[in-house]
């Protein structure tokens, strides 16, 4: 373990820095920067826009009185010195101890924390019901939500300010505007926010206050004094207050100030000077950008849309800045975007929306009602979507049971680079169907086989390899799975198992599950996702009344936090050896 810094020595939770002096205070900054630049880059995380919020966490920490008063971080992107300074300061300095807290606010780490928030734009409105509550229950503490890193561009920051603001007693939001999302902001909004800044908030257009905020503003986001004097202002008000709170995203680190989008969130040794990233080959991302490069230049009607995340996709600056009109980043907002591509797909263009598994939760009503009710044919490509060990907020594997659920959604998955290029080209031309594809989250496997499948003719498995007594059904990425299972029955069973590619989540081949009754006893279903309203329910439901036995494999319906992926997999059974044992135990 590193030797904590002095002043960070002393403090140990709000109480403490309430003590700090206003040069120690300005130490602490450097001392919680400096820890998290070197924690960050030693396991990976959201670097820039925890760098911006430092000295703005301290002076809240010094004017309010956590945990009583509320504070509330939206997205949790901006949480880190606030960590450091409610006990938990070791998960930055201590090596050993990098692992131990949440990237997020996480109520089980802490009195501090109020919710587990991962995803953007909830604060307000979280913010608002704690106030509201406290108002019928007769408390008198302050609640305060810290907004930014683009989040006001999301639909529930806008429903949350709407409502706050009419809340008639206390409620602070802090808007951090750092000028950024995660890439560049988007929005008419951030216009005038811009205009704000500009005349150091006096401009008579003023979006906050025409919702009915107390407005204050200022520009000196990284001045403890300053803030601290404000804030002091603002406390125990007894009306909605917004400030307006100007900072730099990747404050203190040169190379995150000069390319705000890159460093928003960096992988492990990213910023050792000896780091070179190696590109593992080609990937999905890239094999997506390439082909609506190509695809653009000859269509003018194709358009590439992004909400607000084009990193996931692997949309670089160069890819939207050669797409030009071609391409739409429309902030945080999943659920415009569905909607914006729907629109988009009755006029005549054809749109393809690339989207993280973990945020097509937000768009559920859109796909449903704006999309698929009325047939039209946007393309949506679904990123990183499976089984994960990732944080609990930003979990992927129940893209499944969202999307192929919908009625009239054709939902693909592919196995490799030739299946997906002709699933994305067919979808791209065809004018019946929403189409969305989940795109492997894997390293790019080219078959080497060209796919000549005519995916119009909807919910046609593919048999790729045939034999008798048990069937396996891979599904996307899990075909490879498939194969590896077939190969260990036949090496410890002298089973000879039928190897199926189902290439469609959203409908079942009858003809060919009614087949493989004659010469099968056991189907065994493999998903990368939750089997909770999944792709294996409905094979199972299918041979319900017959005699077919059926094993579905996938994950439990649970919110795992940062379990390892290896894990999962036993705790799931999903490898070759322990499902040949089920399917041993089974015959």
């Amino acid at each position: 373990m590193e030797t904590t810094a002095s002043i960070l020595d002393k403090v140990n939770s709000p109480e403490d820095v309430k003590k700090l002096s206003l040069s120690e205070m300005n130490e602490l900054a450097k001392e919680i920067r400096h820890y998290i630049v070197k924690k960050v880059n030693a396991t990976g995380g959201h670097l820039a826009p925890n760098l911006g919020m430092v000295e703005a966490t301290i002076a809240l920490h010094y004017v309010f009185n956590s945990p009583d008063d509320k504070l509330v971080f939206d997205v949790s992107h901006q949480c880190y010195p606030h960590k450091f300074l409610t006990g938990r300061k070791e998960g930055f300095t201590d090596p050993d101890k990098y692992y131990t807290y949440s990237g997020y606010t996480a109520p089980e780490e802490s009195e501090h924390d109020w919710f587990k928030i991962g995803h953007t734009a909830t604060s307000v409105s979280l913010a608002a019901g704690l106030a509201k509550a406290r108002d019928l229950k007769g408390g008198k503490e302050n609640v305060v939500a810290i907004i930014g890193d683009g989040s006001l561009s999301g639909g529930e920051a806008y429903e949350g300010l709407n409502n706050a603001a009419v809340l008639n007693s206390n409620i602070i939001v802090v808007v951090n505007d750092n000028d950024m999302s995660i890439a560049e902001n988007q929005g008419g909004l951030y216009s005038n926010l811009k205009l704000l800044k500009e005349t150091k908030g006096k401009a008579e257009c003023n979006f906050f206050k025409a919702l009915g905020f107390d407005y204050c503003y200022i520009e000196e986001g990284h001045d403890i004094e300053k803030l601290i004097a404000l804030f002091n202002k603002v406390k125990d008000a007894n009306h909605p207050v917004l400030v307006h709170m100007h900072t730099i995203k990747g404050k203190g680190l040169d190379v995150a100030e000069h390319n705000k989008e890159h460093y928003h969130w960096i992988i492990p040794g990213e910023l050792n000077p000896d780091f070179k990233f190696e590109a593992s080959g080609e990937d999905y991302g890239t094999i997506t950008r390439n082909y609506l490069e190509k695809k653009a230049e000859k269509d003018d009607s194709l358009i590439v849309i992004s909400p607000a995340t084009p990193g996931v996709s692997g949309f670089t600056p160069e890819f939207r800045e050669k797409l030009g009109k071609q391409y739409t980043d429309v902030g945080i907002a999943e659920e415009h975007a569905v909607a914006f591509a729907s629109g988009l797909a009755k006029r005549g263009a054809k749109p393809v929306l690339a989207m993280m598994s973990s945020f097509v939760q937000r768009t559920y009503d859109q796909i449903s009602q704006d999309l698929a009710l009325n047939s039209n044919p946007a393309t949506l490509l679904i990123f990183w979507g499976g089984i994960s060990g990732a944080d609990a907020t930003h979990l992927t594997t129940f893209d499944i049971p969202l999307i192929s659920n919908i009625p009239n959604m054709v939902y693909l998955a592919p196995t490799c680079k030739e299946e997906y290029l002709r699933m994305l080209d067919w979808s791209v031309e065809q004018t019946k169907y929403p189409v969305a594809i989940r795109v492997p989250a894997s390293a790019a496997f080219v078959s080497g086989k060209d796919d000549d499948t005519d995916y119009s003719v909807l919910n046609k498995y593919k048999l790729e390899e045939k034999g008798s007594k048990v069937a396996i059904i891979g599904l996307g990425t899990f075909f490879e799975l498939g194969k590896k299972v077939k190969a260990v029955l036949s090496d410890k069973l002298g089973i000879n198992a039928t190897l199926i590619n189902p290439k469609f989540i959203t409908g079942l081949d009858e003809e060919m599950l009614e087949g493989l009754k004659q010469e099968h006893d056991i189907v065994i279903t493999l998903e990368d996702g939750e089997l909770d309203g999944g792709f294996g329910e409905k094979i199972t439901r299918f041979y319900g009344t017959s005699g077919m036995k059926v094993l579905n494999y996938g994950s439990k319906k649970e919110f795992t936090d940062r379990v390892p992926l290896e894990t999962l997999y036993e705790r799931y059974h999903l490898t070759p050896d322990l499902i040949a044992e089920d399917i041993k135990a089974c015959l």
